[in-house]
């Protein structure tokens, strides 16, 4: 069978190339005899594996020295009671933190924290279905906060932030799943920056976190699980257990390519000019609208009606059938959603298109 397009949010499209060569290594890697599912994570031929993951992924996203990459297990999800008992533990903490809600992920994250911290909402945009980001740019941070959260790209509602908040001063920690290595980031302004992998990056299973040495508590956290403790992590090499050998694996595989394609800038042009097709497309379109207001859209991941359920499930229908997966909007928001990862190619955006010029055309009223 020929491969489809699949515009799932995640797991999500991987590099036909990458896809090659973990096929070409499965059973006998690099002449170890052995698949990386397969052999130790205490073994030398792995360690090689995750120093080499580390090292290009610091390369790609120009990682300053003083900041730690951990390959965690518990997906990003994990992280977010992981940064509240972690930030707040370090020496003169108020156990405060400043959310601001632009999502459903930035929401679970703030709800977990206030399981065990004061967590607040500082700034929403629930009032319009999280439509748009709110103004960041003189929000009430109370002066005794000890961090500012974000979810920088909101995978559901297709919003992203173009600009960072202004902390006054505060750790910025920001969730950047759905945008992770899909343009350049300027990791110094950031005091924590983690991103579950299955979008851009690799298979489901594997966040990486980045994360500001001094932000890491040093003493023993009694009210932390030790799997939690970033400490725990980051003194074992992302090794205090078992970690996720062959996700690791893969991304250092989609690092290479990310490098053979030019880096995080020339990955962001190819992006940009992906979502323009498409959101050119719906600017123009009698029957499909995006759902975002334009500032804040994202490049990563793009939700459309037709301001008809019937009419919606009949695109998402018919655009499987034509090899167009994955499009169906998330089930608390309905319609469709396009997802314009790094390893979607123009191909698959240009025949999406076609697809919905076809389909209106035997819709019109």
């Amino acid at each position: 069978m020929a491969r489809v397009y699949n515009f799932s949010a995640g797991p999500a499209v991987l590099p036909e190339e990458v896809l090659s060569e973990c096929a070409s290594e499965m059973s006998d890697y690099r002449g170890s005899g052995q698949s990386v599912m397969e052999m130790s994570h205490r073994s030398a031929v792995f360690q090689a594996i995750l120093d080499e993951a580390e090292a290009d992924f610091r390369a790609l996203a120009a990682v300053p020295g003083n900041y730690k990459v951990l390959f965690l297990q518990g997906g990003a999800s994990q992280q977010f009671s992981a940064v509240a008992l972690n930030l707040c533990a370090l020496p003169g903490a108020a156990r405060k933190a400043d959310y601001i809600v632009t999502g459903q992920w930035a929401k679970k994250a703030y709800q977990e924290a206030a399981r065990f911290i004061d967590a607040q909402t500082i700034a929403s945009s629930a009032d319009e279905t999280f439509s748009y980001i709110p103004d960041c740019s003189d929000l009430p941070i109370r002066a005794d906060a000890d961090y500012v959260y974000i979810c920088e790209n909101n995978t559901i509602y297709g919003t992203v932030y173009h600009e960072l908040p202004n902390t006054k001063g505060k750790v910025l920690v920001s969730d950047v799943s759905s945008m992770l290595l899909s343009q350049p980031h300027d990791i110094g302004r950031y005091g924590v920056m983690y991103g579950g992998v299955q979008k851009n990056v690799g298979p489901a299973g594997l966040v990486i976190a980045v994360i500001r040495e001094d932000l890491i508590p040093q003493d023993d956290i009694a009210h932390c699980p030790t799997m939690l403790a970033w400490k725990t992590q980051a003194d074992a090499g992302s090794l205090y257990n078992t970690p996720n050998c062959w996700a690791i694996y893969v991304c250092g595989k989609v690092f290479k390519w990310l490098m053979r394609k030019g880096g995080l800038a020339a990955i962001r042009e190819c992006n940009e000019a992906k979502a323009r097709i498409l959101y050119d497309f719906l600017d123009e379109s009698e029957l499909f609208k995006g759902t975002v207001r334009a500032c804040d859209r994202s490049i990563m991941n793009v939700p459309f009606v037709t301001g008809d359920k019937e009419l919606d499930a009949a695109f998402v229908k018919a655009a499987d059938a034509a090899g167009l997966v994955n499009l169906k909007g998330h089930r608390s928001v309905g319609g469709m959603r396009a997802s314009l990862y790094n390893a979607m190619p123009v191909e698959g955006i240009e025949a999406l298109v076609a697809a919905m010029k076809g389909f209106e055309a035997r819709h019109k009223n």
